[in-house]
């Protein structure tokens, strides 16, 4: 016997990304209010660099967000660069969410310039990750200043 879960209906799929971005909204008011640099808040650390002491291609994204969101941008791309292309990623991806549940499908040209851009980036943000991840614990010059 198969199990088969029902489909949602028109308000539950409405209401998960408002409260997706109530949620996310919530987030980001935290990481602004606390600095997760600071000692005494109890943001998660990275568990990648507490078990091996290297920096994973993840590590000071928190800290980066805190920066960006009380306006200091070049600090915040000073704690990992890929603070603004996770910011434009889960942002564009949240609103095209929103659109989609509320019955605006993207348009044609939208559909096609996404799936271009999806296949692309299936190639090039596993290489830029890893490599990012390698460089920034060089410990040597130009390299340090990769690490958070």
């Amino acid at each position: 016997m198969e199990l088969t879960l029902p489909t949602p209906g028109l308000w539950t799929r409405r209401a998960l990304p408002v409260g997706c971005g109530a949620a996310m909204a919530g987030a980001a008011a935290l990481v602004t209010m606390y600095d997760p640099a600071a000692p005494g808040t109890h943001f998660p650390g990275c568990l990648f660099h507490s078990a091996t002491g290297l920096w994973c291609p993840g590590c000071g994204l928190t800290r980066g967000f805190h920066q960006l969101l009380t306006g200091h941008p070049m600090a915040a791309l000073g704690e990992n660069v890929f603070v603004p292309v996770v910011l434009v990623a889960v942002v564009a991806s949240w609103f095209a969410w929103l659109l989609e549940s509320w019955g605006r499908p993207p348009r044609p040209w939208q559909a096609q310039h996404s799936a271009r851009l999806s296949r692309s980036m299936q190639t090039v943000m596993p290489v830029a990750l890893v490599l990012y991840g390698v460089l920034r614990n060089i410990p040597a010059a130009p390299f340090r200043s990769l690490a958070p």
